[in-house]
């Protein structure tokens, strides 16, 4: 809703504030070796509903059946029209009420849902099934991002006791300052903070889009998921908390995304029906 990534919405609030309701889509993301899909089809108020219960984004919905966020999938991908049908269940392992802050206004806030979950994957077009490790959050905001953040660097990584260590590590504009989240999200609902390694320098991707990581070791990134302009997804193996994890990290700049030049190619992965 409102997606902080969304050309339209950006176009739109131009002409004064906007309901983010006319702003929706849901993104899929397949990275199989063998069947690799995209879809983020936003649409307007108009072809989507929602409830206590129910978000509902053209044929596509999101409902919780009391016990796990079931997830129907009915999309077709970008840039090449294949059709991306299934079902996704995240079953959390335990549920967390808990938002933060993440710039000095409190404009901006985030809190996992459900830090560790069991996620099960039935996929009919590609056809794909497997289950395995998930993760659930949120992101809200009152402005947009780009005001009081330059870029930031997130991580999240299973531990062997069944939590989940995350690091929000935000650089902010001049007049905002700097924010890190080290937190701890364990199995019996416990928020614990930690003391974050130093901040270490990654290779940039072939984009040439900086990315930084906080880990008590050598960082190795072992898959490259996501590489744009603006915005990088990997998978990485680092050191955190005296144990060598896999990392699910992400990157992202700011005066890249609100670029003239980024902003007019943006539609070619993320189209809209009106």
């Amino acid at each position: 809703m409102g997606s902080v990534f969304s050309p339209y919405y950006a176009w739109a609030r131009r002409s004064g504030v906007v309901d983010p309701d006319n702003h929706c889509a849901l993104n899929v993301a397949l990275y199989s070796r063998n069947a690799k899909r995209w879809t983020m089809t936003e649409r307007a108020a108009r072809h989507c509903f929602r409830d206590a219960h129910q978000f509902s984004i053209g044929p596509s919905q999101l409902r919780w059946d009391g016990q796990s966020l079931v997830i129907d999938i009915h999309e077709v991908a970008v840039p090449w029209p294949h059709s991306v049908r299934g079902q996704v269940r995240v079953h959390p392992k335990q549920l967390f009420n808990f938002s933060t802050p993440i710039d000095a206004k409190g404009l901006h806030r985030w809190g996992p849902l459900a830090p560790s979950a069991r996620v099960e994957v039935v996929m009919d077009s590609p056809a794909q099934r497997w289950q395995g490790q998930g993760y659930l959050d949120s992101n809200e905001g009152d402005e947009p991002i780009d005001r009081s953040c330059r870029e930031w660097d997130w991580s999240r990584s299973p531990m062997k006791d069944g939590s989940t260590a995350v690091l929000y590590d935000i650089q902010g504009q001049p007049d905002q300052g700097d924010k890190l989240l080290a937190l701890r999200f364990t199995p019996q609902g416990e928020v614990v903070t930690f003391d974050a390694p130093q901040r270490q320098t990654l290779q940039p991707t072939l984009w040439r889009l900086g990315r930084r990581m906080r880990s008590n070791g050598n960082i190795q990134v072992a898959e490259q998921l996501e590489d744009t302009p603006f915005y990088q997804r990997a998978l990485l193996h680092s050191h955190l908390l005296g144990e060598q994890v896999q990392s699910f990290h992400e990157s992202i700049t700011m005066s890249r995304l609100v670029s003239p030049v980024v902003q007019a190619m943006l539609p070619w992965r993320m189209p809209r029906r009106a």
